[in-house]
């Protein structure tokens, strides 16, 4: 069995270096494109685990601290998680509504609807910051499949081409062209699968935390409007 990976490794090896210069310019672009979405895999995953964690610990904190000004504080601590920063935006901008001066001894906001704007400024901000790089993945899934057939096409062109200018016709004449032309396909395939599965999976990670964020902002809401107003 390892007889035979060898053999087939070579085969494949064989066949993409003996390609022509367009052939390795499309595997040499396919290659970038792979690399580049499994680094932001990686790097997505490490990134998701981490907001998923420091969104627990912040979820704790809030829920068993006095008040706003002592989670407001904490926040530092949590840098990877939106919550904390939805809950900074809705802090400033309730500092920026607070009004003293008809009751000194009972603070008030002037605008509840001030807040809840800024709640919703601050979540869209931070789901376009956990967004980021997943469009070069959605590319890689969509793009590269037509660049391997696009390899490929042009590789049979060529296999076609030395067999008219060739004097055998058959198959024996043709087929290690057309092997050649074939690698661009499959070396499509291996860039976009990974990078589909991967989109979807990040795709819904963010809607777990988007229904996140909602819910907090709403507690966090209802909080405000409960003491405030």
């Amino acid at each position: 069995m390892f007889v035979l990976a060898q053999s087939g490794f070579g085969g494949l090896w064989s066949l993409v270096a003996n390609s022509g210069p367009v052939g390795l310019a499309i595997l040499l672009v396919l290659l970038a494109f792979s690399v580049a979405s499994w680094a932001i895999i990686f790097r997505k995953w490490r990134f998701f685990r981490a907001v998923h964690d420091q969104s627990a610990r912040f979820r704790m904190e809030f829920a068993n601290s006095e008040n706003l000004s002592d989670i407001y504080r904490q926040c530092e601590r949590f840098p990877q998680t939106p919550l904390a920063g939805i809950f900074k935006s809705a802090y400033l901008e309730l500092n920026q509504q607070v009004d003293q001066s008809e009751n000194p001894g009972r603070v008030v906001i002037r605008s509840l609807a001030g807040v809840e704007r800024s709640l919703q400024r601050a979540a869209a901000a931070e789901l376009t910051a956990l967004e980021h790089s997943l469009g070069w993945l959605a590319t890689t899934g969509a793009v590269t499949p037509f660049i391997g057939l696009l390899g490929t096409v042009i590789g049979i062109i060529n296999a076609f081409q030395g067999l008219g200018e060739g004097t055998s016709t058959t198959i024996q004449a043709v087929a290690p062209g057309i092997s050649e032309a074939l690698v661009a396909t499959a070396a499509g395939l291996f860039a976009a699968i990974p990078a589909v599965i991967g989109y979807n999976h990040f795709l819904r990670q963010l809607k777990v935390m988007a229904a996140e964020m909602d819910d907090f902002a709403a507690e966090l809401l209802n909080l405000i409007e409960r003491s405030f107003t």
